[in-house]
């Protein structure tokens, strides 16, 4: 496996003319056409940046339009514009323009073929990635973790391959998938809409991608020139998360049947970085069904999606799942399903040591001074109550408890037996009978 530095993914190119597009002239024509109706731009410069195409292209789609009487030149050079020839649609472009925006309310950007978007998932595939000791190392450096643990999930991320994570609850499974994420640390190129069979599907989201650089660049600047394909938003590899809301549903494309438009499904949004479905076992799917749907994906690195006419067609599936649950493993998953996770990795929650590494790091951080009276009654007296079982969110919790007692009662913030006391008390409920 080829070693990936933040440099290494090839950016895809831009287009150098209509026919390097691979999309049909009628789509681009139209959505040209609905884009200069939309957005009211009539500078060959603006409607590029609209399309997110280089000028050249772009004056080839007006040149079409204007020949087939859709656009017309305005007559005049805008000295305001760089002495740019303006243009705008006619009677029968408005026609065209209103007649293709009944048929779907995609405009904007031009999308990126699936079969051209194919390839830049390759270009850019977690699965070329290496992350190093000292990669994981720093990004998990925040967590205090058993020296074994990075042993088994440097190999796994580095694999690309799915991950179960499982032990009991509080003990920063979801931190790990986020310091996973972190490590990964480079680039890769997000379309803005992808194209199959003259239908458009947005991936683009700003809720889970996030850009890499400002989304315009200083048209004073010729060395902050774009080199890539605008079609694309440079960002960090995408984190998806989701938790107990998961459905098998929310896997499938979304479809506006006001807009007549496709919204790619999560895992689509996710290609190139890192999927996570955290406590798993608490959605309304049973665990089973979930690792089912993504038995295909899984094993053959592409997923099968639907669109409303009921035709199915593949996309790639490049990304690391991150499976997390409280369950055992036995308790949810039938052993043909647990055989295509490809790694199961038990977090466990700290010893004592670890644990008190955790509480001093966490008091020093939040600046609640370390009392050894206070330690001393905590790990001999409350803990042997729980049998000394230790979690990695407890001493965030007793602290935070610890600061808003002392908070309340208006002195400086301190630890001792009584607070200690006052703090456990909220971290369990006791088992008794409510009398009604």
């Amino acid at each position: 496996m080829n070693m990936q530095t933040p440099t290494a993914v090839q950016a895809p190119p831009p287009p150098q003319g209509l026919e390097a597009m691979q999309l049909s002239i009628v789509m681009m024509r139209d959505i040209l056409l609905k884009t200069i109706y939309r957005k009211n731009v009539n500078q060959v410069s603006d409607i590029a940046r609209a399309l997110c195409l280089p000028v050249p292209v772009t004056q080839e789609l007006v040149d079409i339009a204007r020949s087939q009487l859709f656009l017309e030149a305005m007559g005049t050079l805008s000295a305001t514009a760089g002495n740019e020839m303006g243009y705008q649609l006619t009677d029968a472009g408005r026609g065209r323009a209103q007649d293709a925006l009944a048929q779907s309310e995609y405009f904007g950007p031009m999308p990126v073929p699936l079969s051209v978007y194919r390839e830049q998932v390759k270009r850019q595939s977690v699965r070329n990635i290496q992350i190093t000791r000292q990669q994981l190392t720093s990004a998990m450096g925040h967590l205090v973790l058993p020296s074994d643990l990075l042993d088994h999930l440097g190999p796994a991320v580095s694999s690309g391959r799915s991950i179960l994570m499982y032990g009991p609850p509080g003990n920063g499974k979801s931190s790990i998938s986020n310091g996973i994420r972190d490590a990964m640390g480079d680039k890769i190129y997000v379309p803005r809409a992808i194209e199959y069979a003259g239908q458009v599907i947005t991936v683009y989201d700003p809720i889970v991608h996030s850009s890499a650089e400002e989304e315009l660049d200083d048209p004073t600047s010729l060395r902050r020139r774009r080199t890539f394909d605008t079609r694309y938003v440079r960002c960090e590899r995408p984190t998806v998360i989701t938790g107990g809301e998961l459905k098998l549903d929310m896997l499938d494309l979304v479809y506006n049947p006001t807009a007549r438009t496709y919204q790619a499904p999560l895992q689509l949004k996710s290609t190139g970085g890192i999927f996570i479905v955290d406590d798993l076992g608490r959605q309304e799917e049973s665990p089973q069904a979930l690792i089912n749907r993504w038995i295909v994906p899984l094993e053959e690195s592409k997923d099968i999606l639907a669109l409303q006419s009921g035709e199915k067609f593949e996309v790639p599936f490049d990304t690391l799942v991150i499976f997390s649950t409280n369950f055992h493993p036995n308790k949810i998953f039938d052993q043909a399903a647990l055989r295509r996770i490809f790694y199961k990795i038990k977090i466990d929650g700290p010893g004592q040591e670890d644990f008190l590494k955790i509480f001093a790091m966490v008091a020093r951080k939040k600046g609640v001074p370390l009392d050894e009276a206070a330690l001393v009654h905590l790990l001999d007296t409350k803990y042997p109550t729980i049998d000394n079982i230790y979690a990695n969110y407890q001493p965030v919790f007793l602290i935070d408890q610890i600061r808003s007692i002392c908070d309340f009662e208006g002195i400086p913030y301190q630890m001792s037996p009584a607070l200690i006391d006052r703090a456990w008390a909220n971290m369990f409920v006791r088992e008794e009978e409510i009398v009604r």
